[in-house]
């Protein structure tokens, strides 16, 4: 508790004031939601036809025919038991689509988890007047591990699998093939995790992601420590993310394959865990070999599969506020790359245009002899205090 009584006054009342915020924002999202009551109940049947059950799911007769493995051209006026569907296809599917309803209080829940992360990296990691030679003691790991579990278990196991980063990309393109009514609705949806990840360096997937933050809670497990120590090529982990991406791309839209609206996400989609379905064996799979390797892999489903890594990874050229590094003090000694789980510093040190993925994990910012690393606003020169080097 060293850091906490190191803070100055005025540090102090911004901690009091971001975690006021933050109640505030979750208790107004948990107001909107009971205001907006529960969903009318699904009452369907093979009797009815795609265009009488699919507003009901709030998908459009084309999802509907995808998720029961009918072309997307079926006749929508047509009664399902008339295209083959049975009682138990249809009670699987509705199951399926009701797990994807949005939680209101979750979106609020996100930001609050993003403001806190803001806060502690830009202006209370460092406690105000302390010298380099205390640098140890900068941005201890418990605030970070207390969000990481509020994410998993509210954003997660309480609030459900939707809705999450990932899903926000996927729906998007799934929206430009006709399998939900509204584009819009989607597209906002995803520059909503999109704007949170420029806000701060991937802060979205770093700190607020339930599957992220289960990667990195197994990560930061103290095992397997020289493991830990090895790290994926970027360019190998990069090029397998795209490709997978295209792939999913090409395979949405019917370029390969002839028949849109197949998404190979799905097959490997582990957010399905915080609903407790697991709908398939690739699934399940998918789950426990992200949580397994990142005993000794940082945030494997993140580096490899996940779509909004990819595109996240993108946005962060343009992010506002990130780790910065001083070109007069740095030394090039190698400790933040160390200290980084990927490639992020060692590439941000070289100048890179497009190194690793930075997941504002701060480890990196209490390293630096030369106190040449920090986190804050791009705009600004990095802080420098007394007793600097």
């Amino acid at each position: 508790m060293r850091w906490l009584a190191s803070l100055s006054g005025r540090q102090r009342l911004w901690l009091a004031l971001t975690l006021v915020v933050g109640l505030v924002i979750i208790a107004v999202g948990a107001v909107r939601q009971g205001a907006a009551g529960q969903p009318p109940p699904v009452d369907v049947s093979v009797t009815m036809t795609a265009k009488q059950i699919a507003p009901q799911l709030g998908v459009t007769g084309k999802s509907l025919a995808r998720e029961l493995g009918l072309p997307l051209d079926i006749p929508k006026e047509k009664p399902l038991q008339e295209l083959g569907v049975t009682d138990e296809q249809l009670e699987h599917v509705v199951h399926h689509l009701l797990g994807h309803r949005d939680s209101t209080l979750k979106y609020y829940a996100f930001v609050a988890l993003v403001l806190f992360a803001l806060v502690f990296l830009a202006r209370l990691g460092r406690p105000d007047g302390s010298p380099a030679a205390d640098r140890k003691m900068w941005y201890p790991r418990w605030p970070y591990i207390v969000v990481l579990i509020i994410a998993v278990a509210l954003c997660g196991f309480a609030l459900g699998k939707s809705p999450n980063p990932m899903e926000g990309a996927v729906k998007l393109f799934k929206s430009f093939v006709g399998l939900y009514p509204s584009v819009l609705d989607k597209v906002v949806a995803f520059l909503f995790f999109a704007v949170l990840a420029v806000v701060g360096s991937k802060l979205i997937c770093g700190w607020a992601c339930p599957f992220g933050a289960l990667q990195e809670l197994a990560f930061s497990l103290p095992i397997l420590r020289k493991l830990k120590q090895r790290k994926l090529p970027f360019a190998a982990t990069n090029a397998v993310r795209s490709v997978l991406f295209v792939i999913v791309l090409l395979l949405l839209f019917g370029v390969v394959g002839g028949r849109k609206g197949l998404v190979l996400y799905h097959f490997v989609n582990p957010f399905n865990m915080f609903n407790l379905d697991i709908e398939t064996a690739s699934v399940g799979i998918t789950i426990v070999a992200a949580i397994v390797l990142s005993l000794a892999l940082y945030r494997p489903f993140c580096q490899l599969v996940c779509p909004f890594g990819l595109l996240s990874w993108l946005l962060e050229r343009i992010s506002l506020f990130r780790v910065k590094i001083d070109r007069e003090r740095c030394t090039n000694c190698g400790a933040c790359s160390r200290a980084c789980p990927l490639q992020a510093a060692e590439g941000r040190v070289e100048g890179k245009r497009l190194p690793a993925d930075c997941f504002s994990c701060a480890r990196c910012l209490n390293v630096c002899p030369q106190d040449a690393i920090s986190y804050g606003f791009v705009g600004t020169k990095p802080r420098v205090q007394s007793g600097s080097p």
